[in-house]
């Protein structure tokens, strides 16, 4: 398929997800400075989750379905712009910028990240119906136990890492069969990822900024 097809400005399928899902949390981080770039990255004019209307809708069902048993989502992900893909690109064939190595990759070199499928040179989130999210304990106000923090690059991260303990396990697995059961797919070597399985565009890869005030124009 040609690129030029493929990639796009137009945001007409997609919503702001807090429209959608009220009570959601949103820690977008890479909007912040707290990543593993340790920056703001490309694209992020507002610190809110974007999704297609379809992903947002199953985000809901999967919100109302752990809601009832405690939990709310928190989302530190969604859609992501093409501009900052190729920003992850740029920052790793930086050899010299190590700065957030000791937080979020501590035992790979920045080429592993992409080798090892943590870093994509084309993200699923460009698509529009992929996020990154967990789950928040109503109780306590606190994130629920995975076993280990969002963009952790590392073994720990996989869904089925053996390492953690029994409860880190049955929390991610509680997790993930929420998210299944409600039409998302998980990613094998990050238990906060999923997409999802019906996509709207599969082949389109999305160039609008991450900005509230840009889809209501």
């Amino acid at each position: 398929m040609d690129i030029k097809k493929r990639v796009t400005m137009d945001c007409s399928g997609f919503v702001v997800l807090a429209d959608h899902v009220p009570g959601i949390v949103q820690e977008i981080r890479y909007h912040s400075t707290y990543n593993f770039v340790g920056e703001r990255v490309d694209g992020y004019e507002e610190p809110c989750a974007l999704l297609t209307l379809e992903a947002a809708r199953a985000l809901k069902a999967v919100s109302n379905e752990v809601n009832v048993k405690g939990y709310r989502l928190k989302v530190f992900d969604a859609y992501r712009p093409a501009a900052a893909v190729r920003h992850f690109v740029m920052w790793g064939i930086d050899d010299l910028d190590l700065r957030m190595k000791p937080f979020f990759y501590p035992d790979l070199e920045k080429q592993e990240l992409f080798k090892q499928g943590y870093i994509a040179s084309q993200s699923s989130h460009s698509r529009g119906s992929a996020v990154d999210l967990t789950l928040l304990d109503m109780a306590t106000g606190k994130e629920v136990d995975m076993g280990g923090p969002f963009d952790l690059f590392s073994e720990v991260s996989h869904p089925d890492y053996p390492g953690v303990t029994q409860e880190q396990h049955d929390n991610r697995m509680f997790f993930q069969r929420a998210m299944v059961r409600n039409g998302f797919k998980p990613l094998d070597c990050e238990w906060w990822h999923f997409s999802l399985a019906d996509e709207p565009y599969p082949d389109t890869y999305f160039e609008f900024p991450v900005s509230a005030a840009y889809l209501r124009k």
